[in-house]
């Protein structure tokens, strides 16, 4: 039998902060290459590329085929979204990494819905942005075959959204796609920040929705009561809103590289991440993969590997920091069980499900299956 033609839409990976959606992009892909059998073939399709004076261009190193568009970024969203770009013919299955879609003709679409957050939260979205994601799941409803959600509760949003249930497939993301840590790296990079010893890490876009201010708060509530007055670290871009107001310890260190990023995880006394909601929660799972215990809100990414605090109370996020960073006994728990929740979620498992869902999908249109 041979692979399937699957064509990507990687335009995240076009974006200065490509996020956990680019995360989700990268260990797929990750995944798939590391097939033993069976693995389809991919195509990336993406906007031209607006890296100039030698900046790296993400897709240039993916070693994938790749359809580029004439088009800058904002162009070919805008042409997807209204039919102007639709799917090139010669593949099997279109597959859609966020809820920026096209159309595809007689061509299966498979669209992933990361969370529909900006209905359960709109306060935490910018108004434009709500416009678009409404928009975008409404033409995603019309235009897909079948959707592959993160978690339940993405399930069950989606269908209150008007998604039949029998075209949802949940499947987590993965948390093995960081590599190896460079603790120098990230010593160097702490070094230039003032930061020489223990630290506590937050990971995260500066953001509403990632409850950033209530943790700088419940960190600056127990910052006297740790051995030492450990800096807060939060890594990640800023986003919109307003930003982390300067506390003494906190410490924005801004975007790092891959590398970095995970000698900061495997560095930390530990990892806070405490969002009003989510879909799933990259962050979390990446520390856990490198042996550090996590402070979190529930998520469905951590299922209960993590010290839970809610996200909405300061003093219990603040207790939960406290116990975590100074308990030994309450440090090895957590430590175990998140080694083994990492374990269950590497991407070649993650990548055999997507092609398995990809070949059904085809299946099924073939079997005379229609939107």
């Amino acid at each position: 039998m041979s692979s399937l033609d699957v064509l990507l839409m990687a335009q995240q990976l076009r974006r200065s902060a490509a996020g956990g959606i680019g995360t989700y992009v990268l260990g797929l892909l990750q995944g798939l290459d590391a097939m033993d059998e069976g693995s389809p073939d991919v195509t990336l399709v993406a906007s031209r590329s607006t890296h100039r004076n030698g900046g790296t261009d993400p897709l240039s190193s993916i070693g994938h085929p790749q359809r580029i568009s004439r088009l800058p970024a904002p162009l070919l969203t805008r042409a997807w979204d209204h039919g102007v770009v639709r799917a090139p013919s010669g593949f099997d299955v279109v597959h859609a990494t966020s809820l920026a879609t096209m159309a595809t003709g007689r061509t299966p679409l498979v669209v992933t819905v990361h969370d529909l957050l900006w209905r359960r939260i709109p306060d935490a979205y910018p108004p434009r942005g709500r416009r678009w994601h409404e928009a975008a799941l409404r033409r995603a409803l019309t235009r897909a075959d079948r959707f592959i959600v993160p978690a339940g509760v993405v399930a069950h949003d989606l269908i209150d959204a008007g998604a039949s249930h029998e075209a949802i497939s949940i499947v987590p993301m993965g948390s093995d796609h960081l590599p190896p840590p460079d603790r120098s790296g990230a010593a160097a990079h702490l070094a230039s920040l003032g930061v020489t010893g223990p630290f506590l890490l937050s990971v995260g876009t500066l953001e509403p929705r990632k409850n950033l201010q209530r943790l700088v708060e419940a960190y600056g509530a127990v910052r006297d009561r740790l051995p030492d007055p450990w800096p807060l670290v939060m890594v990640g871009p800023s986003g919109w809103g307003a930003q982390v107001d300067p506390q003494p310890g906190v410490v924005l260190a801004g975007s790092v590289s891959s590398p970095v990023l995970s000698g900061l995880y495997a560095s930390a006394r530990l990892l806070a991440y405490v969002p009003l909601i989510e879909g799933f929660g990259l962050p979390p799972v990446e520390a856990m993969a490198v042996g550090t215990p996590v402070v979190a809100s529930p998520l469905p990414s951590t299922e209960g590997a993590a010290f839970e605090v809610d996200p909405g109370d300061t003093e219990a996020i603040a207790e939960g920091l406290l116990a975590v960073a100074t308990d030994d006994q309450l440090r090895a728990e957590l430590v175990d069980r998140g080694a083994a929740r990492a374990a269950e979620l590497a991407w070649t498992v993650i990548a055999r499900r997507h092609a398995e869902i990809w070949a059904q999908t085809v299946a099924e249109r073939g079997r005379g299956h229609v939107r």
